[in-house]
């Protein structure tokens, strides 16, 4: 039988929470984001019983408790081959920035940095919401608000490490005009879920951008990471940076050695991500069905269709989502801040060619859970079933719920846990405290640049 899911603790503690932030956002009397080490970033409760109404709120507004996708075949303009699998598409781009340097720091294309600068530059928007480095403990993340060039720069490149960019969309509601946000595909949704709730937030929400997203590894991944490039002590980090700089980019520390010099170390990203960091993904990554921002107005990520030579020039896979988000590109486009030529339907699926199957094992992943009496969300409009029966072959069927059984028992995923605060040490001397200048407040923790 499952188990009810009826606040942000049970969500916290029984395995659902995917980190956005939304929840402290809506209810920041009561809920604040810690970095957990071995979950990612996790709501904590202030008080044993919520006190404030709005922690209600709150939980209504969770993408990790539900998602419903309402676009469907009536949806004017989407690509109805695309719809069941990949949600409203109603263009796709292939290309990257016009700016040399926004290009070449990006994870890919620097397409989705582009259009952040775009807005700011020619639409009047505020700023940008999104991830950056802490400076005290660069192997953790912040949310910032970004108002220039300079700033956007100095966030570029995944971060594929837990953030909470949504615990900061005070910043946005309460600016002098429109934002753009970029984020994760969950934090996207849950931008979205709390804007409904919060209208002076809906009538600021200039612009959402989502990043393709295989999943958030938790903090020790980013620790192990760094034991495998040879930095055994973190406190000794002065940088790390996981993707960019060339693409797909080298994942680079540097870090003050023992006779003080400044050493530089890389890992591949097959070496990174692929033998490393994606063993620390959070459970609540494996049984989501939407790895692709299907509730942005825009979604970027990489066309993995062809070879990729190491540190090639970078190439973003560009889609608009919404009928905002198409004209946001096609004025970027005549602008001259992206470089993009149209592309044909079937180079989304080619692209991502393993998230087909991915969204099918959820759909079995989800019928195991419920089968322990575990926690499962609620999901509506996002179809997982066809692609089980049609995705899968007989063994990757049975994988997917035979695996989950053994990974609930083996994980606890039966059982709550609690929310364990992790309290990274530091080194002053190293990473001075951070001032934020009235441009670029630092607001907090919060895994995605741009």
């Amino acid at each position: 039988m499952r188990l009810p899911v009826l606040s942000i603790r049970d969500v916290a503690e029984r395995h659902l929470c995917t980190g956005c932030g939304a929840c402290a956002y809506l209810s920041p009397d009561e809920i604040e984001m810690v970095d957990d080490l071995d979950q990612g970033r996790r709501p904590l409760l202030r008080h044993a019983a919520p006190a404030d109404p709005r922690s209600e709120e709150a939980a209504r507004a969770c993408p990790g408790a539900a998602l419903e996708q309402t676009a469907g075949p009536s949806t004017p303009g989407v690509i109805h081959e695309l719809l069941p699998a990949w949600g409203p598409v109603l263009n796709l781009w292939e290309g990257h920035a016009a700016d040399p340097e926004v290009r070449f720091a990006g994870s890919s294309g620097g397409a989705a940095s582009a259009l952040a600068l775009f807005c700011i530059e020619r639409l009047g928007m505020h700023g940008l919401l999104h991830i950056a480095a802490r400076e005290d403990v660069p192997y953790l993340n912040r949310t910032v608000l970004s108002r220039t060039r300079e700033e956007i720069l100095a966030a570029t490149g995944s971060r594929y490490a837990p953030a909470s960019p949504c615990d900061s969309l005070h910043l946005v509601e309460r600016a002098p005009a429109p934002c753009v946000f970029i984020g994760k595909p969950c934090d996207v949704a849950g931008a979205h879920a709390a804007a409904r709730l919060r209208p002076a937030l809906e009538r600021r929400m200039g612009l959402t951008i989502g990043i393709f997203c295989a999943g958030a590894p938790s903090t020790k991944g980013t620790l192990e990471m760094l034991k495998a490039m040879g930095v055994d002590d973190p406190e000794s980090l002065l940088s790390v940076r996981y993707r960019g700089n060339g693409w797909p980019g080298l994942a680079t520390a540097r870090f003050r050695a023992r006779d003080g010099s400044v050493e530089e170390r890389t890992l591949t990203y097959s070496q990174s991500w692929g033998d490393i960091l994606q063993k620390h993904r959070q459970w609540r990554c494996y049984i989501c069905p939407d790895h692709t921002g299907e509730f942005a107005d825009i979604a970027v990520g990489d066309p993995w269709y062809r070879p990729v030579p190491d540190n090639a020039a970078g190439s973003s896979l560009v889609l608009a989502r919404t009928e905002r988000g198409r004209r946001i590109i096609e004025q970027a486009i005549d602008a001259g801040y992206l470089l993009l030529t149209r592309v044909e339907p079937r180079v989304l699926p080619e692209s991502q060619p393993n998230l087909l199957r991915t969204r099918g094992a959820v759909w079995g992943r989800l019928l195991a859970l419920r089968l322990v009496g575990a926690a499962v969300p609620r999901y509506s409009g996002l179809a997982m079933r066809p692609f089980w029966l049609s995705a899968l072959s007989v063994k990757e069927k049975a994988q997917s719920i035979l695996g989950t059984v053994r990974r609930a028992f083996r994980k606890g995923l039966r059982r709550r846990r609690a929310v364990v605060p992790f309290e990274a040490p530091h080194h002053p001397a190293h990473h001075p405290p951070h001032r934020p200048s009235p441009a670029s407040p630092q607001v907090g923790a919060g895994a995605r640049g741009v």
